[in-house]
């Protein structure tokens, strides 16, 4: 009965006209609404550009009564805090003076080991402590222990490589002792592999001693003198950091010097060559031959893994011996940074370097493939900038005490803590923070 009265009511030609006019009112409304917000994105536009957010509104529509407005400014201000993340090189930069200095010293911190406590040691002058590392492109806030400590409740955290790593751990954890002293739940025989644990936050901080990061047997004693060449093994990882991998959130890797050392090169439990081998006869391959294959395979199983965590590699950090080697009366006794360009990269360091940057090069791209975060710290230029941050002949208690003309071995690779490599932790929170 109701079909058949709008039959009657309404012929086909007459609902035809009907649905016609409905249509015409609908698109016209369509069309104005297109028409007006397309004349309000190039201002909201203007308001994710500008470098003033917090100096910018939406344009205001009439309002029939008053409604409590809502503040864009902290949701236009993190896109451009992210924004300005991905755009930033934190590699980039100046050292500029600090006046405030370093968030502890080695009084507030007694962790940090005796060859990297420069002023316990008695080196006198104090200038190296008040720089700070600031990017051209971006603003670096210092790194903020109490902010690190809440974001890292119940997370695991491994810093692996060598003894440069252990340097860096260290200044970490002096850091977040500012808020909570950690307590030691680990270490080896000879203290090189260590674990903290920081109670109030479930947060636990490894270092792990791995110099080749593939498995290494290594004839030297305390004090780096070898008695024979290192038998160094490229197809296989170190156990050490490789069997408990998953087991942390975040990691930083990194590697570097030690392959400078004379070394046996295996693979598959046959001897390919050497690097500084004289007296046998063994085909000389090279250091950066074995460099190039540790790194794949490292590399590799990252980006295979299926870490679900974030994970660094860390470039090497150049040494700054002048007028000789470690081993040849080198010293290292400045007492500002430097320019760019005002000390030349040793050629040996670029090689490693070169090799580490096209490695992960090609490493990162199979890693975006497979859903690892893999990420490069790159502090070798910044480093390089910062000759007077070695404890030089300091990494020795008052060396000078008895005679003030006594040949002391310097030490102008590792890092006066505080120092700079307190910076290296202002960057790394950022990349963390910042994803």
């Amino acid at each position: 009965m109701r079909m058949d009265y709008w039959k009657q009511k309404f012929p086909f030609n007459h609902r035809n006209l009907f649905l016609k006019l409905l249509l015409t009112i609908f698109f016209l409304g369509l069309a104005f609404r297109i028409l007006f917000f397309h004349s309000l994105s190039p201002q909201i536009s203007s308001v994710l550009e500008s470098p003033f957010p917090e100096k910018v509104t939406l344009p205001e529509e009439p309002q029939t009564s008053p409604v409590p407005e809502e503040e864009p400014v902290p949701v236009v201000g993190l896109i451009l805090t992210q924004l300005n993340a991905e755009k930033c090189d934190y590699f980039n930069g100046d050292w500029v003076p600090n006046p405030s200095g370093p968030v502890y010293n080695n009084d507030s911190c007694d962790l940090i080991e005796s060859h990297q406590n420069c002023l316990k040691n008695g080196r006198p002058d104090r200038d190296f402590l008040y720089w700070r590392w600031a990017p051209r492109e971006c603003d670096l806030p210092q790194f903020d222990p109490h902010r690190f400590l809440n974001l890292m409740r119940n997370k695991a955290w491994a810093v692996i490589g060598d003894s440069i790593s252990r340097n860096h751990a260290q200044s970490l954890v002096c850091i977040l002792s500012k808020v909570e002293k950690p307590v030691l739940v680990y270490h080896d025989e000879e203290y090189k592999c260590k674990r903290w644990n920081f109670p109030s936050y479930n947060f636990s901080l490894s270092v792990i001693w791995s110099p080749f990061l593939v498995e290494a047997a290594i004839f030297e004693d305390i004090n780096g003198v070898s008695s024979s060449e290192v038998d160094l093994h490229l197809d296989r990882l170190d156990s050490k950091w490789a069997d408990q991998y998953l087991d942390f959130d975040y990691i930083i890797v990194s590697t570097g010097k030690w392959f400078l050392k004379s070394a046996i090169y295996y693979e598959n439990e046959t001897i390919l060559g050497c690097h500084s081998c004289p007296k046998r006869n063994l085909t000389e391959l090279g250091f950066n031959f074995a460099y190039r294959k540790a790194l794949k395979l490292v590399m590799n199983f990252i980006v295979t893994s299926n870490h679900k965590g974030l994970i660094f590699f860390r470039t090497f950090t150049p040494d700054h011996f002048e007028n000789g080697e470690w081993f040849s009366g080198g010293t290292c006794n400045r007492t500002a940074p430097i320019k760019e360009g005002e000390m030349e990269m040793k050629y040996l360091n670029k090689m490693l370097r070169e090799i580490e940057l096209e490695e992960f090069g090609k490493a990162a791209s199979e890693a975006s493939k497979n859903g690892v975060n893999f990420k490069l710290v790159d502090f070798a230029s910044l480093s390089q900038l910062r000759p007077d941050g070695h404890p030089g002949p300091y990494r020795q208690f008052h060396p000078f005490e008895k005679d003030q003309n006594a040949n002391v071995q310097n030490d102008c690779l590792h890092w006066c803590l505080p120092g700079p490599i307190d910076s290296w932790n202002d960057i790394i929170m950022e990349m963390v923070v910042n994803g």
